[in-house]
């Protein structure tokens, strides 16, 4: 069975982001090695990653293959502000965009759909968010206050215990928001 997951801001070779993010690791490799493990307990040869940015911060693109061809599942990669050795390796990726909307099959979503807007960067309105969409975004790295009235969460890993969330576990948070729709187009 396939699996959809979401995640982002991995920072794979990035040694400041240890400091940074307050991360749990010594050196960037012990970082990697655990990233990696996580990764694969979670995700399936088989299933699907959407990953919003920031995934390789290494200068040398065969250090991001190398980490890349250890990492289970297809990528596809919503670009981030640190994309310069993901860009280089594009064959790493099903597919490299800055913004992608998704609906996914859902029984409890109105018209048996759900939609939601990717996005490396967090938004406070996307498309059709005035009737229930979900927006997921990285790059803050959990430095945004969460809105409890907007469909809206941050992806980063290292707010989901560095590994990636899938779409029950969205689901699941998006349910505990106190959603209040607002249609300007309606006045």
């Amino acid at each position: 069975m396939q699996n959809i997951w979401f995640t982002s801001d991995h920072h794979f070779g990035h040694t400041n982001i240890i400091r940074y993010d307050g991360r749990p690791y010594t050196t960037v490799e012990e970082m990697d090695a655990d990233l990696i493990v996580r990764w694969n307990e979670t995700v399936a040869p088989s299933d699907i990653v959407y990953h919003l940015g920031d995934i390789f911060l290494y200068k040398q693109v065969d250090q991001a293959r190398a980490v890349r061809a250890q990492l289970q599942g297809t990528i596809r990669l919503i670009r981030g502000n640190h994309e310069g050795t993901g860009e280089a390796m594009k064959e790493g990726f099903e597919w490299i965009r800055d913004y992608h909307e998704l609906k996914l099959p859902d029984p409890d979503a109105e018209g048996g759909k759900q939609l939601l807007v990717l996005c490396h960067y967090a938004f406070r309105v996307w498309n059709k968010s005035h009737r229930g969409s979900f927006h997921l975004y990285g790059h803050s790295h959990g430095s945004l206050p969460d809105d409890p009235h907007a469909r809206s969460i941050d992806v980063g890993c290292m707010l989901h215990d560095y590994r990636p969330i899938s779409y029950a576990r969205v689901k699941e948070i998006m349910a505990t928001k106190q959603w209040k729709p607002v249609d300007h187009h309606t006045e």
